[in-house]
């Protein structure tokens, strides 16, 4: 049966954005929480502000994209706290471009973060979930893994993947184990950044500051996820400000 004490809830892309607003609510709330991200000097000065705040948190440098640092992510959460609750697999990329610009290079990463990172998050914390008789996958996806745009085919192509590897680990995941699938809408984050474009950044930036939600309406579905009795499964929230479209 799931533990009773405050849930141990590993976080990847934990440096801003999502993942911190996540790593922070919960840990108001009571969770462990266990801090990855490829920035360690960002994830020590959250690690710190949680402390200073009453909370609990330990972090490790982690790219997702390698096998190796995900095992090493749940590897020390079981370590440091004798099991893991949660994994959130938030971490992200959006260097997103039309396809005649044959950006091949950013099209890999999408893959190998997108995808694989969420990949490599279940081949961690499954085995360890299934040891354990319990467990909670949360992946957050995307509004675009339900419908596309042109600039958008191959950043949405991995969220719709990150849905169906989602649903079907749910479907093999028994009665003991949970998993959800968080699809948010434009949130206010710096993903703009990796975008080489500058006609698209500047069209994307201009939406994102008319129309995006703040990353706490995300921490706050992704908790409300995680809050249900164990016997609750939430299969997916999808969640946009209202004046998006």
């Amino acid at each position: 049966m799931e533990t009773t004490e405050p849930k141990v809830v590993a976080i990847t892309g934990a440096s801003s954005g999502i993942g911190e607003a996540t790593a922070l609510l919960l840990a108001a709330r009571g969770a462990k929480v266990v801090l990855a991200a490829r920035r360690p000097d960002r994830l020590k000065l959250l690690a710190h502000r949680i402390a200073d705040a009453g909370g609990e948190a330990i972090y490790a440098r982690t790219d997702v994209s390698r096998r190796s640092d995900l095992a090493d992510l749940v590897k020390l959460a079981c370590g440091v706290y004798g099991r893991l609750d949660v994994l959130v697999s938030n971490a992200g990329v959006m260097p997103i471009s039309r396809l005649d610009e044959l950006r091949v290079e950013d099209w890999e990463m999408m893959v190998d973060v997108n995808i694989k990172g969420v990949l490599y998050g279940i081949a961690a914390a499954l085995p360890v979930f299934r040891r354990q008789g319990y467990g909670h996958f949360v992946n957050v996806a995307s509004t675009a893994g339900h419908k596309t745009v042109p600039t958008q085919a191959v950043y949405s192509g991995t969220k719709f993947a990150v849905r169906a590897i989602s649903e079907g680990l749910r479907q093999e995941a028994g009665e003991r184990l949970r998993v959800t699938v968080v699809s948010p809408g434009m949130v206010h984050t710096n993903f703009a950044d990796g975008i080489a474009s500058e006609d698209v950044r500047t069209q994307l930036l201009r939406l994102r500051d008319s129309i995006a939600m703040t990353p706490d309406a995300v921490a706050r579905a992704i908790s409300f996820a995680i809050d249900q009795p164990p016997e609750i499964d939430v299969n997916e929230i999808v969640l946009r400000s209202t004046a998006q479209v």
